[in-house]
């Protein structure tokens, strides 16, 4: 099933505040990050099944694990199944 086949139902863009990974051990930061933007996602889409895209984790990812960045823009959207897809946003 192709990304264009799906059947969008809703899509937000959300500026997600990781100011939270902060707040522990410097080797366990970016894995919390990652963490918190699905607990966000779940809180603000009312979902459990939340999948993050390549883009996103490698976004997250990109100055390691001691340094996430502090927060990050990103697009969802829920399809007719209640899977929820977070997208990096498009600068602009």
């Amino acid at each position: 099933m192709s990304e264009e086949a799906e059947e969008i139902v809703e899509e937000r863009i959300y500026t997600i505040p990781l100011k939270k990974a902060w707040n522990v051990p410097r080797k366990k930061r970016t894995p919390r990050a990652i963490r918190l933007i699905r607990e966000f996602v779940k809180r603000h889409m009312k979902a459990e099944d939340v999948r993050i895209k390549t883009e996103v984790n490698e976004a997250v990812w990109t100055r390691g694990i001691q340094k996430p960045p502090r927060r990050i823009r990103v697009r969802v959207t829920k399809d007719k199944d209640g899977v929820v897809t977070v997208h990096l946003a498009e600068k602009g």
